[in-house]
C-alpha cells in the first residue's frame, strides 16, 4: 500500500473513531442499576418500625446522571403480598410513557417475585427525585434523590463551589397499611399528623436535637451510636457558596426550610431555572424540588442549625433539625443560638410572597398566548357510599384493573369509564362553606386532548366538607412542564385572566393551590401517552383526588407487553402473540 494511500487509511479510521464518539456524546451514556423493593426493620426516628427501601437502603438509593443519559433499572418486586411501581417524579417521559412508573395508568403492578425494566432518556437537568406510585407506599418509605447533571461541556447558570441534597419527608408510627384501612373505613379515621420530619431519612422522635443546647421541654437527643437516626451533619468550608438541592417527598406536611443566620438564593424550581431571589426561609410542598444557592459567609467559629418546620397544618410534629457544620470547628459543637423560628402555620401570606417571587429566567421557553380547551377543576372532599372523600368536579377518580395505556392503544372496551369527566363545575358552588349535598359519585373517565393542544387547566379550592377550613393543595401533572400563569383569591371569574403572567411564568410540575384559592396552568399537550394528574398529598390522591389526561396515544410506539399484560388486556395480549 502506498504511503498515500496508507494516509488516506489511518485519516479515515481516525474520522471514524471522532464520529463514534461524538456519537455517543450525543446519545449519552447507559446506566444500569438493579433495585429491589422490599420491606426491612429500620429506626429513622430512632424507633424501629418497618420501613420500605430498595436494595436493604433507606432512603433509597441515589440515582446520578447527565442530561442525554439513557437509564436502564431493573426493578425486582420482593414484597412477597403486594404489587409495587416506581414514578421517577419530574422526568417527561418523552417516547416512553410505560415507563412513568404508575399502577393502573401507565403500567401493571409488578407483581411478587417479578422484574420490571425501565428504560428511558433523562432530558433535562435538574433535581428531581423517585417514588413509589401504587397505594401508599411513599408512605411507608419508598423514595430516593434522582439528579440529572449537564451534559458534559454545558456550563450552569450559576456558579457554586459544592453541593449537598435535602431529601425531606414525614415519618408516621402506623404503618402504610394501617393507615389505608383507616382512611376507607366508616366511620372515617383520618391518619393525623407525623410523628417526625426527617432529613435524608433521619430524623428525631420525642426527643429534641438543640435539647442538647438549648433550654427546651423536650428531653436530649441520645443516639447511643444508633447511625440510622443520627443527624446528618453537613460539613462546609468558610467563603464558599454550596448548591443546595431541595425535594420533598412527604406525605402530607407542607414544609418551610431555613439555615439559621444564612440567607438563601433560589435558583431551580422543579428542574427549571428561575430569576435568582434571596429569601431568608424557603415554604416547599410535596412533589416540590429546589435549588438554592447558600454562601457561608457567617461567623466561622459557629455551626449552624438546618431547621425543617410543618406549614399549612396545625403542626403536632416537633421541627426537623440537623447541623451546618463550619470545617474550621469540630462538628461534635452544638449552635449557640437556637433553631429558626417556622413562620405561623397558618400565615399563609408568608406563603404567597414566597411562590409568588418564582418567575421564570430569562431565556425560558415562553407560553402560548392563547389557550385551545380550558378546565376548571373544583377541589372537594365529598361522601360517596358512606365514604370520604375527595373529588375534582364531583368525580372521585377510581383507578382500573387495566392499564389506560394499554386500553386506550389497543381499543380495548370495558376497562374504564367512557364518560368523559366534567370540564366544569356549577357556577353556584359556595367555596366558602361545606357542601349542602356532600355526596359525590365514583368515575375513572379520561380527559382526552387532541395532539398539541395548548390546555388550561383552573385549579379552584374550596371549604372541606365539616366545619370551616379549606386545605393547601399541591398538584402534580405527569409527562409535561406546565407554565404557572398566576394565582388568586376567591372563586376564579372571567376576568381573572387580566391578572395572568404571559411574560415570564416559571415552568414548573407540581403548584399549589392556596386555602379558598385557584391556580391557573398552562401545558401543551404534546407528549403522546396517558398521565396522571392529582393532588400529591398520598391520603388524598388514595381517597381520589386526581384526573386523568390522554393524548396522542395512537402514537405510541413499542409499549413492551410486560407494561399492560394485565387485566382485560391480558388475554388479547396473549391470543395477538399466538395468532
Amino acid at each position: 500500500m502506498s504511503k498515500s494511500n496508507t494516509a488516506m487509511s489511518l485519516r479515515g479510521v481516525i474520522l471514524w473513531c471522532v464520529w463514534l464518539c461524538l456519537l455517543q456524546v450525543s446519545l449519552g451514556a447507559v446506566r444500569h442499576y438493579k433495585f429491589e423493593v422490599k420491606y426491612r426493620y429500620g429506626e429513622p426516628d430512632c424507633e424501629e418500625k418497618v420501613v420500605m427501601g430498595i436494595n436493604g437502603q433507606f432512603p433509597c438509593p441515589t440515582i446520578r446522571a447527565k442530561a442525554g443519559d439513557t437509564l436502564h433499572i431493573a426493578v425486582t418486586n420482593k414484597l412477597v403480598t403486594e404489587g409495587t411501581v416506581i414514578h421517577w417524579h419530574g422526568i417527561r417521559q418523552y417516547g416512553t410513557p410505560w415507563a412513568d412508573g404508575t399502577a393502573s395508568i401507565s403500567q401493571c403492578a409488578i407483581a411478587p417475585g417479578e422484574t420490571f425494566h425501565y428504560r428511558f432518556t433523562v432530558d433535562k437537568a435538574g433535581t428531581y427525585f423517585y417514588h413509589g406510585h401504587y397505594g401508599m407506599q411513599r408512605t411507608a418509605g419508598l423514595y430516593g434523590s434522582l439528579i440529572v447533571d449537564l451534559a458534559k461541556g454545558k456550563k450552569e447558570a450559576f456558579d457554586y463551589d459544592g453541593e449537598f441534597n435535602l431529601l425531606l419527608s414525614d415519618w408516621w408510627h402506623k404503618s402504610s397499611h394501617e393507615q389505608q384501612v383507616a382512611l376507607s373505613s366508616i366511620p372515617f379515621r383520618w391518619i393525623n399528623e407525623p410523628q417526625s420530619l426527617l432529613i435524608n431519612g433521619r430524623g428525631q422522635h420525642n426527643c429534641s436535637l438543640a435539647a442538647n443546647a438549648m433550654n427546651t421541654s423536650l428531653p436530649q437527643c441520645k443516639f447511643r451510636g444508633n447511625e440510622e437516626c443520627a443527624p446528618q451533619i453537613f460539613h462546609v468550608h468558610p467563603n464558599k457558596t454550596y448548591r443546595i438541592r431541595i425535594a420533598s417527598t412527604t406525605s402530607l406536611a407542607s414544609l418551610n426550610l431555613a439555615i439559621g443566620n444564612h440567607k438563601l438564593v433560589v435558583v431551580e424550581a422543579d428542574g427549571n431555572y428561575v430569576k435568582p431571589f434571596t429569601v431568608d426561609d424557603i415554604d416547599i410542598y410535596s412533589g416540590e424540588t429546589y435549588s438554592v444557592l447558600l454562601t457561608t459567609n457567617q461567623d466561622p467559629k459557629k455551626n449552624y442549625w438546618i431547621s425543617v418546620g410543618v406549614r399549612g397544618r396545625k403542626p403536632n410534629t416537633p421541627q426537623g433539625l440537623t447541623i451546618l457544620n463550619y470545617k474550621t470547628i469540630s462538628a461534635s459543637i452544638f449552635p449557640t443560638s437556637p433553631p429558626p423560628i417556622t413562620p405561623q402555620w397558618d400565615d399563609y401570606n408568608h406563603s404567597k410572597t414566597f411562590t409568588h417571587k418564582i418567575i421564570a429566567r430569562k431565556g425560558t421557553r415562553k407560553p402560548p398566548q392563547h389557550y385551545d380547551r380550558r378546565l376548571l377543576l373544583l377541589n372537594t372532599q365529598n361522601l360517596v357510599d358512606g365514604n370520604t372523600k375527595w373529588a375534582i368536579n364531583n368525580v372521585s377518580l377510581v383507578l382500573p384493573s387495566t392499564p389506560y395505556l394499554g386500553s386506550i392503544k389497543f381499543n380495548v372496551n370495558g376497562s374504564f369509564g367512557t364518560k368523559s369527566p366534567p370540564n366544569t363545575f356549577s357556577e353556584d358552588h359556595d367555596i366558602y362553606n361545606p357542601p349542602l349535598n356532600p355526596n359525590s359519585n365514583i368515575g375513572s373517565g379520561v380527559y382526552m386532548f387532541q395532539l398539541n393542544q395548548v390546555v388550561d387547566v383552573i385549579l379552584q379550592n374550596a371549604n372541606v366538607m365539616k366545619g370551616q377550613n379549606s386545605e393547601i393543595h399541591p398538584w402534580h401533572l405527569h409527562g409535561h412542564d406546565f407554565w404557572v400563569l398566576g394565582y388568586g383569591d376567591g372563586k376564579f371569574q372571567q376576568g381573572d385572566e387580566r391578572k395572568f403572567n404571559l411574560k415570564n411564568p416559571p415552568l414548573r410540575n407540581t403548584a399549589v393551590i392556596f386555602p379558598y384559592g385557584w391556580t391557573a396552568l398552562r401545558f401543551k399537550a404534546d407528549n403522546p401517552g396517558v398521565w396522571a394528574f392529582h393532588c400529591h398529598i398520598a391520603s388524598h390522591l388514595y381517597m381520589g383526588m386526581g384526573v386523568i389526561f390522554a393524548e396522542g396515544v395512537l402514537n405510541v410506539k413499542r409499549i413492551p407487553r410486560e407494561a399492560v399484560a394485565c387485566g382485560l388486556l391480558k388475554k388479547v395480549l396473549i391470543n395477538k402473540k399466538h395468532n
